[in-house]
């Protein structure tokens, strides 16, 4: 990967692989799933050595957690990207930072 991959790309990619809104139901509680094992990973402080070995460990559980939030996210039609920009500055107008978010980067 070229460290440019966009929450758009991931979301379509993951509604032209993975989109039965059928099983809504079961995507949420696969997201519970994975959040209970990332929690466990955290736990156990199980950080992948290298990029070929992650199974089980907190890099593969946020992957998991991430999967699952934008399968959701596509069953409902949700632009994740949109959502960020959006909910970013209703934060900065109620918790002021010296970093402001930047649409587009």
């Amino acid at each position: 990967m070229d460290g440019k991959t966009t929450i758009k790309y991931l979301q379509t990619y993951i509604k032209e692989t993975d989109y039965k809104p059928e099983l809504l139901k079961d995507y949420f509680l696969k997201l519970s799933e994975e959040v209970g094992e990332l929690s466990r990973a955290i736990r156990k402080g199980l950080k992948a050595q290298d990029n070929a070995e992650i199974k089980g460990t907190i890099d593969e559980e946020l992957w998991d957690v991430i999967y699952y939030v934008l399968a959701i996210a596509n069953i409902y039609d949700v632009d994740i990207e949109q959502v960020i920009k959006v909910k970013s500055e209703m934060n900065e107008s109620r918790y002021p930072a010296k970093v402001k978010f930047e649409e587009g980067r």
